[in-house]
């Protein structure tokens, strides 16, 4: 729960009670590589915050290809958020692809901690603020730019994951095939 704490006030201050107040709306748990948290068709109770590991936030098309929208890492959030905030089916699966501990909140917990405690209701508006921003930044790069420009950007945003994360998962996020990462990875 140290964790958590840290993540939390990297946004928002905290007392001791109010922590003490918000821990019990978190659930660790702890992931194998390869574990799936989320599959399509799902009913989508939680969002998960991660405290280690990998995992990947991919769906299916129709002809069976995998398309990767995030890849998160720690301190970042993850769930299919349509989903999640629309008692919908999921769409979307995460897996895990390495082995790790996320902290596990429903929607309910989220309510509730948003409404009780003030502070938490910013933390959370911070973090679907800025999510958003990262993905039209994530859109825009995939619409508008090379292969190239998308691997330095991917470079320069998350040097870890190049170490941290197989070369065709990479690609794939990309949009490149193996082999063009593999010329832009040599350059």
């Amino acid at each position: 729960m140290k964790k958590l704490r840290l993540h939390l006030e990297e946004i928002i201050s905290l007392t001791d009670d109010e922590f003490e107040f918000i821990k019990p709306f978190f659930t660790p748990k702890r992931t194998l590589k390869n574990q799936f948290l989320i599959n399509e068709g799902d009913d989508v109770q939680y969002e998960f915050l991660v405290l280690s590991g990998i995992f990947k936030v991919f769906y299916l098309d129709e002809q069976g290809k995998e398309f990767i929208l995030q890849f998160a890492k720690e301190n970042w959030w993850m769930s299919d958020y349509q989903a999640f905030f629309q008692s919908k089916k999921a769409t979307m699966y995460i897996e895990c692809i390495e082995a790790g501990e996320v902290l596990v909140s429903t929607l309910e917990s989220r309510e509730k901690l948003a409404s009780e405690l003030h502070k938490m209701e910013h933390f959370y508006r911070m973090k679907l603020t800025n999510g958003y921003i990262a993905l039209q930044q994530r859109v825009k790069l995939l619409l508008s730019s090379t292969p190239q420009q998308r691997y330095e950007e991917f470079s320069k945003l998350y040097p870890d994951l190049l170490q941290r994360i197989p070369k065709k998962l990479i690609a794939e996020y990309l949009g490149v095939s193996r082999e063009t990462l593999s010329r832009l990875y040599s350059k």
